[in-house]
Parts: structure tokens; C-alpha cells; sequence
């Protein structure tokens, strides 16, 4: 399945992408389906299943899915036109989507935690059911929400294998690997953001994609300053403290005194990633990158290129972001970029290989160069769990992308330094990953039943 740089890169909400986005658009999909129904419906169930179910509460897949059935997406979404539709809901027991006639749901008796039986197809699982007038489910649908916002429903999980064939069939370069793209891109002699490029004017004109990366950035950039100039405890009930904010103005009350030590450098780095995961743990606008829960690593990365790199121009952002696309399209389309089913090297892991990517060909890189520095990030996190404790997007989320921003610049550093020849391919770390997340014990994957989880108090 094609994955587009907009695919990769979704503007959403926090907490989690698989957790709150994902369960929004679900529900969003689910009001289409009822509106091309034949079927009256006067009510709504939905029942949460597997890591949807574990830390649904502290992630806020309730409030997704309850502001989903009620017409809210991600893309677009309002906070306070949120908090007035909860409390709506609340009082009447309705929700009214667009397109739809009133249908009753109240969440504390429509809305299921079902701890006991996971679905199938992915460690996070719903079922979204419409009831006619007596009560009796006319219409249902199971969807997984697998990561970075992607959401598909049963029949779409077994058809994904025609679907690549088709996609490879109408785009220019149609990599599917690592070994493929580098294949590619040897005998074109084109760039890998060259590539990806052509790719993506399949399906929309050079200004559009133009304009689409632009906002991404710019959304990323925004996320970046509110995340630097608030402070506060972040809510949840483990009191965490917002130190985004604080840490930046010490760094730049620092700047041209000599009081700091050259690695100062990756305060700055982890600053501009916390400040992004701290906006994302409060319910922010962020951009999956690709999940919310490592959504501080690319921008925290461009970031830094942008502002402490000589020679860093804006113009070559584009170049950036579709580069960093095609390594996260590698790495969804051949293992996973959720939590829930690989642990957190699917995600900060994930993140950290993108955004070395993209730095290392912004930094004059060839895609040998690329090719390693994505592998040097991701394999350095390979067994990193998921155990976020309370179940909040908090700790050890919100350093872990600061860290992960820092492996990120060091892997380009490393890969600019050579040839871009090195012993484990990214195909082979990539496979790696996945194996270590099927064989990772699903306490450490999203469930917040072990780890930090469990050996921290969280009250």
C-alpha cells in the first residue's frame, strides 16, 4: 500500500496516535458507514479491546471514541467545541452527527472496556455497532487501529497484499524495501527525497505537495514554540512537571557566556523534542511523526539542523521530510510503528531512524549514507519497551524522545563519516525489530502491566 509523506505525517491531537487519533477516525469512518446504510438506527455501542482497553483511560481513547461518534476528527479538531459536545453528551445521552438523526449513547453503559477478549487482528482492537429502535445491532464493524493515526477495518487487513500490487504498479518507484530503494535509486541516479517525490505527484500536483509539507512543518514548528513557552503540571494525576519551557531559558541565557559544556548542544536537542511531547501529554495539536507518542523526535531534529547548523536553508526541508517518509513507509509497510504490537522501538525507534535519514541527507548524504544512518538509529533501539506509567504519554515518553533525537543526529554523524558500507542492512534491522516486538512480552508493549508501569508509584 502506497504510504504518502501526508500518511506518515498526520496533523492530529494528543495523547497517542494509536490511542485517541486512531479510535477518532475510526469512529469518524464508522458515521460514513451509517450514513450509506439502509438501515435505521436510533443508537450506538462500541467496546474497546486488548492495549485500547489497558490504558485507554490514561491514553483517552473513551473521549476519542465518544467525540468521534459525535462527528469530531483529528485534523481539524476544537478543544473547546469538544469540552461543549462531552458535557452535551453527558446531560442528554445523545450524540447527533452530521448527516445522522439522534442516536442514543451514554458512555458509561455504551461504551466497553472489554479487558478479557483481545480481537485478532492487532493489539488494538474496537467494535463500533449501531442498534435500531429495539435495541437489536444492525450495523458493525471491527477496526485496528495500528499505529500513527492508520486505522483499517478486517477486510482491509486481508486485502493489503492486492493492494500492493496494485500501488506498485502506478508509481514510479515503487521500493518496498531498503535494498530496493537503494536499487532504485542507483539506477536513476536520483536522490531517495527525489524518488519519494515522483511518488507522491502521482497523486497530487507539485504545488500541493508543496503547500502540504509546508504546513506540516509549520504545525510541527508551532507545536514546538507553544511546548517552549508553557509550563504547568501536565494532566493525569502523576503531577509531572512541564520543563520545556524553563531548560530553554537557561539555554538561552547561556548563549555567547561560555558557561555551558560543548555537549550543551543536546540540551537543545532534547528541549525542542520535550516541548513538543509535553504538548502532546496535554492534548496539543501535534504531528504524527510517526506516532504522537515519539511526535518531538523529527521536528526536534529539523529543529536543530535548522537553528545550529551552518548552512541549513528552510528551502530544503521538503527534502527532509520526504526523505524521512520513505524510511517510516519502509519500516510500517515491513514490520510496525505501534507501541501496542513492537514496543516503544516501533515508535521512538522508528522515529529516531527517520529523522537520521532526513538529517543525513540534508547534510549533502548519498542514499548509501542515508540507508545507514536510518539503520545505526533504529538499531540502537532495538528491545525498547512500551511500559508508560499510569498509562499516561508521560514517562518515560516525553525524555525518551529527547534521547532519541540526540541517537538520531549522532547515527547521521556516524553514517556522514563513512561510505555509506556497513555490516547489518536496514532491511535486516527493521525485520529485527519486528521479530523482537512478536517475541516482547505483552506486558512491556502499551499495556502499562509491567516496567516503569508497575515498579513506579503512580498515585
Amino acid at each position: 500500500m502506497f504510504l504518502s509523506v501526508f500518511d506518515m505525517f498526520k496533523v492530529g491531537v494528543g495523547p497517542s496516535s494509536s490511542h485517541t487519533m486512531g479510535p477518532m477516525v475510526a469512529a469518524g469512518r464508522f458515521l460514513d458507514l451509517l450514513r450509506a446504510s439502509p438501515f435505521e438506527v436510533a443508537g450506538l455501542r462500541a467496546s474497546l479491546h486488548g492495549s485500547l482497553a489497558w490504558t485507554g483511560v490514561g491514553h483517552a481513547t473513551d473521549r476519542a471514541t465518544i467525540l468521534g461518534l459525535a462527528g469530531f476528527l483529528p485534523d481539524n479538531y476544537d478543544a473547546t467545541a469538544a469540552e461543549a459536545a462531552l458535557a452535551a453528551i453527558e446531560a442528554t445521552g445523545t450524540v447527533q452527527p452530521e448527516g445522522l438523526p439522534e442516536l442514543k449513547f451514554t458512555p458509561k453503559h455504551d461504551l466497553v472496556f472489554d479487558y478479557d477478549h483481545p480481537l485478532p487482528g492487532h493489539a488494538n482492537g474496537m467494535r463500533l455497532m449501531a442498534t435500531d429502535a429495539q435495541g437489536d445491532v444492525v450495523v458493525a464493524e471491527t477496526y485496528y487501529s495500528i499505529g500513527g493515526g492508520f486505522v483499517v477495518t478486517e477486510a482491509e487487513q486481508a486485502a493489503e497484499p492486492q493492494m500492493d500490487a496494485e500501488d506498485a504498479a502506478t508509481h514510479p518507484f515503487p521500493f518496498e524495501s531498503a535494498e530496493q530503494m537503494l536499487a532504485m535509486a542507483k539506477s536513476s541516479g536520483k536522490t531517495i527525497a527525489e524518488m519519494k517525490r515522483a511518488n507522491e505527484l502521482v497523486h497530487r500536483g507539485p504545488g500541493s505537495l508543496a503547500e502540504g509539507i509546508e504546513r506540516i512543518w509549520q504545525v510541527m514548528d508551532d507545536c514546538i514554540e507553544r511546548g517552549l513557552a508553557n509550563d504547568g503540571i501536565l494532566p493525569g494525576g502523576l503531577n509531572v512537571k512541564r520543563r520545556a519551557r524553563k531548560i530553554h531559558q537557561e539555554l538561552l541565557s547561556e548563549r555567547g557566556l561560555n558557561l555551558g559544556a560543548p555537549h550543551t548542544i543536546n540540551d537543545w536537542m532534547s528541549v525542542y523534542a520535550m516541548a513538543v511531547n509535553e504538548e502532546n501529554a496535554a492534548g496539543g495539536q501535534v504531528v504524527t511523526a510517526p506516532t504522537n507518542g515519539a511526535a518531538g523526535v523529527l521536528p526536534a531534529v529539523l529543529k536543530y539542523w535548522l537553528n545550529h547548523v551552518p548552512g541549513a536553508v528552510p528551502s530544503r526541508i521538503p527534502e527532509f521530510m520526504l526523505t524521512a517518509s520513505a524510511i517510516g513507509g519502509i519500516v510500517k509497510h515491513n514490520a510496525s510503528i505501534s507501541g501496542a504490537e513492537a514496543g516503544c522501538q516501533a515508535e521512538v525507534g522508528s522515529a529516531s531512524a527517520m529523522a537520521a535519514a532526513g538529517l543525513t541527507a540534508v547534510m549533502g548524504g548519498t542514499p548509501e549514507q542515508v540507508e545507514n544512518a536510518a539503520e545505526i538509529a533504529l538499531e540502537h533501539h532495538l528491545g525498547l519497551t512500551c511500559d508508560p506509567v499510569k498509562g499516561l504519554v508521560q514517562v518515560p515518553c516525553i525524555e525518551r524522545n529527547g534521547l532519541g533525537a540526540i541517537k538520531a543526529v549522532s547515527a547521521a554523524s556516524l553514517a556522514l563519516r563513512g561510505d555509506g558500507t556497513h555490516l547489518v542492512p536496514l532491511d535486516a534491522c527493521i525485520r529485527t525489530m519486528f521479530e523482537t516486538g512478536q517475541d516482547m512480552h505483552e506486558k512491556y508493549k502499551e499495556t502499562s502491566l509491567g516496567g516503569l508501569a508497575v515498579n513506579v508509584p503512580n498515585c
